[in-house]
């Protein structure tokens, strides 16, 4: 039997091969050299380098979102692995899987640590944000750990794993069975779909029969299993109506006769009318975030009777109780439940149901679209009319990355989209600056489209030292920057609410020199009529590129019924009126 000789960070390299890894992100680090350099030994892996440790992830994360596929994100000992903590909390908190790799004082000083310069108890930092992690105390342990981090990244409900090595088992030389590198991952991972149980199929059709008013609620395990075909046809049968969470944007297109706005509450009165008014919501998916609660809770419970599909068994009956859940992957289920559906589902549903909920979305929309229709010479620009704007000149086949706090509201509305994997946003920690990392990972997986990220001034500067990664590697993202020159949500809401103001200006900043600055294209852009040619400027230069768009803060029409998810549970002070809080 074939033995061959290799050390640690060699063997590790040919155990990601095995799963077709073919992104790396990170620092360059000393303690790294050995990984770094088996790495360099294989053309199927590609590392891009970036500025600061917690962008690794969140790329790794981009690379799943984007392509289901799993990348790496490495740090170095100390300092390296902390950064990557808020990255993998964008990767945990959306169930996007990555593998993250960390290296660590050597074997005689760490685990108990013994006070070394950068020591740090990774796995102890990383726990709360990881599926899974653990240490490699010995090389030869490797393809048990590997194969495990990825079986507990992808089984399930997906999400990001952490292998601590320290330094000197990357170093470490050991021989191998050569077999071991030839094992297919469909040896130590299940890799088919987990289908759901044959008599909740039946009870679920049954339900669906008696249904009136019944709603879809379309998740991300709905893109993770590539459902969207499935939900799309079973709207059409089933003449219901779909809300895509903000991770299924583009499960159904916007301009569907079936969609009635995107993500919860900040898709406006539709959302909740549809909530009020159904006597039973398909949910597939979908976890039930606070962006679809409001002070009452989850705006499930309203409703009398939930299915509720999904794969991860703890996300079934919570927050929301339902009349059936189904444990089972969502394409699968689908599938079943498509053949159990004879001619007889749909027809009991009132036939004004779906139609009343597309008027009150298209009532929605001229509301917004009236929005900043008129603005006085010398102002800056509304948001609701810079944000329709980029959606008018963005590529029909354009990927767009939404960040910030109240720019990805407008976003969100204003950006049509007609198929998953266009369109990105990440709910789940809601991480400011995590865009142009998220943006730049698109760009490296599909060099010949346009990547568009549309964020915020304070958002952007998060992680704007990216435009270094963008520029050193030719991916020519397009930032498009809201500049309100401020922490805008955040001043209105001391202004508003507490009559103060304290540190929400961001005055002055010249966010297109600071592109020029990093050798890419930059623009400031003042007048509405400037947008969709400064686009097309952008996107031809070839260069990354920041279009720094003079705009001012408006609150969103959503913004009332967003908040008021902050109230669910609050207990307000005897005599406090709810402008109180």
């Amino acid at each position: 039997m074939a033995v061959l000789r290799m050390n640690g960070a060699q063997a590790l390299v040919r155990l990601l091969l095995v799963e077709q890894v073919k992104d790396v992100y990170g620092i360059v680090g000393g303690k790294l050299g050995p990984l770094l350099h088996a790495i360099s030994q294989h053309e199927q892996l590609r590392f891009l380098g970036v500025r600061h440790e917690a962008a690794g992830p969140m790329m790794a994360a981009a690379s799943y979102a984007g392509s289901g596929q799993m990348a790496v994100a490495l740090g170095e000992m100390g300092p390296g692995g902390l950064n990557l903590a808020s990255g993998l909390g964008v990767a945990y908190n959306n169930n996007l899987a990555l593998l993250a790799i960390t290296t660590n004082q050597h074997r005689a000083a760490c685990y108990p640590h013994s006070g070394m310069f950068m020591d740090l108890d990774t796995v102890a930092v990383t726990r709360p944000i990881t599926k899974w992690n653990a240490v490699v105390h010995d090389a030869r342990r490797l393809p048990e750990l590997v194969r495990r981090a990825f079986r507990e990244a992808l089984s399930g409900r997906a999400g990001p794993v952490h292998l601590d090595i320290p330094q000197d088992v990357l170093s470490q030389p050991c021989e191998f069975e050569a077999s071991e590198f030839e094992v297919p991952s469909s040896r130590y991972r299940t890799l088919g779909r987990v289908r759901p149980d044959c008599e909740g199929i039946r009870k679920a059709a049954e339900l669906m029969r008696e249904a009136k008013r019944p709603l879809i609620v379309a998740g991300g395990g709905v893109v993770t299993s590539g459902a969207a075909e499935q939900v799309r046809a079973l709207a059409q049968r089933w003449g219901a109506p779909v809300l895509p969470t903000q991770m299924a944007l583009g499960v159904v297109a916007s301009d569907s006769p079936h969609f009635i706005g995107h993500g919860g509450l900040i898709a406006g009165a539709p959302v909740q009318e549809a909530f009020d008014g159904a006597d039973l919501v398909l949910a597939v998916g979908c976890r039930w975030s606070s962006w679809m609660w409001d002070e009452r809770g989850p705006l499930a419970r309203r409703c009398p009777r939930l299915i509720s599909i999904n794969i991860d068994a703890s996300a079934l009956g919570h927050p929301a109780l339902h009349e059936l859940a189904l444990q089972a992957d969502a394409r699968a289920a689908l599938d079943d439940l498509l053949a159990a559906c004879d001619e007889s589902v749909g027809q009991e549903v009132e036939r004004d149901w779906l139609p009343q909920l597309r008027r009150a979305r298209t009532d929605y929309e001229a509301r917004l679209a009236a929005l900043g229709e008129t603005s006085e010479p010398g102002q800056p620009m509304h948001p609701a009319a810079l944000a329709r704007a980029i959606g008018q000149a963005l590529p029909a086949d354009a990927l767009a990355v939404f960040d910030g706090g109240h720019t990805t509201f407008w976003s969100n509305d204003l950006t049509p989209v007609h198929e998953v994997r266009t369109r990105f946003h990440e709910p789940g920690m809601s991480h400011l600056g995590f865009g142009l990392p998220y943006a730049l990972a698109l760009q490296a997986q599909q060099p010949g489209r346009a990547v568009a990220l549309i964020t915020g001034d304070g958002s952007f500067g998060f992680t704007l030292n990216e435009l270094d990664t963008a520029r050193r590697y030719r991916l020519p993202v397009l930032s498009i920057v809201h500049n309100n020159a401020a922490w805008g949500i955040i001043r209105a809401g001391q202004r508003n609410g507490l009559g103060f103001e304290l540190g929400t200006a961001l005055d002055d900043t010249d966010y297109a020199a600071i592109a020029r600055g990093f050798g890419c294209h930059g623009e400031r852009v003042t007048a509405l009529s400037e947008v969709g040619p400064a686009m097309r400027r952008a996107l031809a230069s070839g260069l990354p590129a920041v279009l720094d768009c003079q705009t001012r803060f408006v609150p969103h029409p959503a913004t009332p019924a967003f908040g008021s998810m902050n109230r669910f549970g609050f207990e307000a002070p005897v005599g406090a009126s709810p402008a109180d809080h």
